[in-house]
């Protein structure tokens, strides 16, 4: 049976040339970059090739990135080193629906005391930017607000929200895991101190990613102990993960226009024929910029686990929500903050498209389902 992955937005295949740049530093390149003699060097070289390739995706220089194990690291990174810098500032805003590598940090220092302000959305996924402008007070170390929303797809204006925190003087962190390679970021322009991503959503591997500093942004090392990535993050490097995280990131620096064009039809249809051959169903961010790639749809009187499984049985891979929750049967948090409600939300569906999908993976998916759904609300009924 032919398998069809629809799950991008929690990770993505490794291209085959990500691989074969990750293969030298399994092999004979293993040296220590830390190292002086020529084993390390060839290592330290590599990773600096790498910080390259993923400064010309950011659009920025170099020096301004410092790599993490992922994405769930660069944001704890990211809020540590803004509350170190200014102990004695002690709110924060963030909004409802970041991701869990946001939102659990936040709720551990709301325990430490500090004042934790979670911005609503409205039903549509958009951010009220005059609520946040008023949400800013002199005590304000930090907004953290995310690019990109992982399950609905929405997009919110990084731009503006930076600068409402550069006319307030306070820090902005951005959770761009998502937005790579699927939205153009041009990160020497931009009003953002710290952002964001990882390597194995933009078909790199997983365990790497990386963390952009403004040269102004403060910085405390979140990892302690030696010298590496210029003190600012410890442990003997990924080499393998860097080297791969590099080559992903030079294959997607022509991708963002490239994918919404190829993308975007995709997610289309997928919509037009499930709206137009499925009664009772909502799509979960409709008339919001969104990622070209993401579709989330919720059936009414139906379950989300039910569906993920009788679609994985017939060769089709979707999730409900973020993976980091999908062992969690509770609806998501994001769709309760948008307040769908119950009876659609309960059967939620997030499709994720990738560069490898095709049309004919599409039809195949939108033939199958009105059936699936159909039984599913039946045997509910009975």
């Amino acid at each position: 049976m032919k398998r069809i992955y629809f799950d991008n937005n929690a990770t993505t295949q490794v291209l085959p040339e990500v691989r074969e740049a990750m293969l030298p530093y399994l092999g004979d390149r293993f040296g220590n970059p830390s190292s002086i003699h020529h084993f390390g060097e060839e290592a330290r070289w590599g990773i600096e090739e790498a910080r390259q390739q993923v400064a010309s995706l950011f659009h920025c220089q170099p020096g301004m990135l410092v790599f993490t194990s992922g994405g769930s690291e660069a944001n704890n990174f990211a809020i540590w080193s803004a509350i170190q810098a200014y102990p004695d500032k002690k709110h924060i805003i963030s909004s409802q629906v970041e991701h869990a590598s946001v939102l659990r940090p936040l709720h551990f220092l709301k325990s430490q005391g500090y004042d934790i302000e979670l911005l609503p959305v409205d039903t549509s996924g958009a951010l009220d930017c005059d609520a946040l402008a008023a949400a800013i007070r002199p005590d304000t170390v930090l907004v953290s607000l995310m690019g990109a929303n992982n399950e609905t797809g929405v997009l919110w204006p990084i731009e503006r929200i930076g600068e409402l925190c550069r006319e307030k003087g306070v820090l902005y962190h951005c959770d761009a895991v998502q937005m790579l390679g699927k939205v153009s970021l041009d990160l020497d322009h931009l009003p953002v101190d710290y952002l964001s991503a990882a390597g194995h959503k933009i078909h790199g591997p997983k365990g790497i990613g990386a963390l952009y500093l403004k040269r102004t942004a403060p910085v405390t090392p979140f990892v302690m102990g030696a010298d590496q990535e210029e003190g600012r993050r410890a442990g003997t490097e990924n080499l393998p993960g860097i080297a791969g995280f590099g080559k992903a990131c030079e294959c997607a620096v022509s991708a963002p226009n490239d994918f919404h064009k190829r993308i975007a039809p995709l997610r289309d249809r997928l919509e037009e024929g499930i709206v137009r051959d499925i009664p009772e169903v909502m799509i979960n961010g409709k008339g919001m910029p969104r990622l070209a790639n993401t579709l989330n749809v919720s059936f009414r009187y139906c379950s989300s686990a039910g569906l993920i499984q009788e679609l994985d049985e017939k060769g089709i891979a979707v999730s409900a929500h973020s993976a980091c929750q999908s062992g969690d049967l509770d609806p998501s948090h994001v769709l309760a903050a948008m307040k769908v409600p119950e009876e659609y939300r309960h059967g939620t569906l997030r499709i994720s498209l990738g560069r490898l999908n095709t049309l004919d993976e599409v039809e195949y998916l939108l033939d199958i389902l009105p059936g699936i759904v159909a039984k599913f609300r039946q045997e509910m009924a009975i």
